[in-house]
């Protein structure tokens, strides 16, 4: 089954599992910092990682120790799927275990 768009609602209930992480426009988005420029690399790489996994991508952007994250689901017309906050879920998971604020 393709994923559907989330409703308001449904959006803000997503958000309220996910620290840091807004809504802006149609995705979910959220900025990292890191101890440096190679541990925001290595987070990256992890990123990519999930994202294959899940066969589901963000857009991320690499600058040297912050790392910018922003999803949503090109499939639906660039809206917020369920699919956009379990990889905000997955995200944020292992944000953790790479110490990212």
């Amino acid at each position: 089954m393709a994923p559907q768009p989330l409703s308001e609602v449904e959006i803000a209930e997503a958000l309220s599992g996910l620290p840091g992480w807004t809504l802006e426009g149609d995705r979910l988005v959220r900025n990292y910092v890191l101890g440096g420029h190679l541990p925001a690399v290595a987070m990256l790489v992890h990123i990519a990682t999930v994202q294959e996994e899940m066969n589901h991508h963000a857009d991320l952007t690499l600058t040297y120790n912050r790392l910018g994250v922003s999803v949503n689901t090109h499939s639906v017309g660039g809206k917020v799927t369920e699919l956009d906050a379990q990889l905000a879920g997955r995200i944020e998971e292992l944000s953790l275990a790479h110490g990212a604020s």
